[in-house]
């Protein structure tokens, strides 16, 4: 049975050059992803279609690990994505909390992060505007907000 720390490692090895098909060396394939600025996931297909416009948008964007803690099958990483926005770097720090099963793959995913200084940063640089609108990154963001407006309303 891989160990906690096979997990991070696998993690850690996927961040320093994310790719689409790489979510499946640390993702069980029903996996459910919970994630600010994006709907919850749910399979290795919606997390694929998901970060899809992300890559596109941030073709740079890599990962590095500052820290983790484990207690039985539930993982906890702290890290740093960077990424380059407008022609100019930018990082921003998070915590996933992943439930492992016991071939080692998550089976779920929750990343905690502030979504405003990421917000900030593409609104501040028109440079990168181009690239976030063609990516579908910004439409992805603009159905999710409709999105939620619209699952609030009450039906009569």
């Amino acid at each position: 049975m891989p160990s906690a720390a096979d997990f991070v490692d696998g993690f850690r090895r996927f961040w320093s050059a994310p790719s689409l098909d790489g979510f499946a060396t640390v993702l069980a394939p029903d996996v459910k992803l919970v994630q600010p600025l994006a709907p919850p996931m749910r399979g290795l297909d919606a997390v694929r279609r998901t970060f899809r416009p992300i890559f596109v948008w941030l073709p740079d964007i890599r990962g590095e690990v500052e820290r983790w803690s484990s207690n039985g099958n539930v993982v906890f990483i702290e890290f740093r994505l960077l990424a380059t926005i407008g022609g100019r770097p930018f990082e921003w720090p998070l915590v996933d909390r992943f439930c492992l099963r016991d071939d080692g793959k998550a089976v779920e995913r929750v990343s905690y992060f502030d979504p405003l200084p990421l917000l900030a940063a593409a609104a501040a640089r028109p440079s990168g505007w181009r690239l976030l609108w063609r990516s579908g990154a910004a439409t992805s963001l603009l159905r999710r907000e409709r999105g939620g407006r619209d699952a609030h309303r009450v039906q009569l």
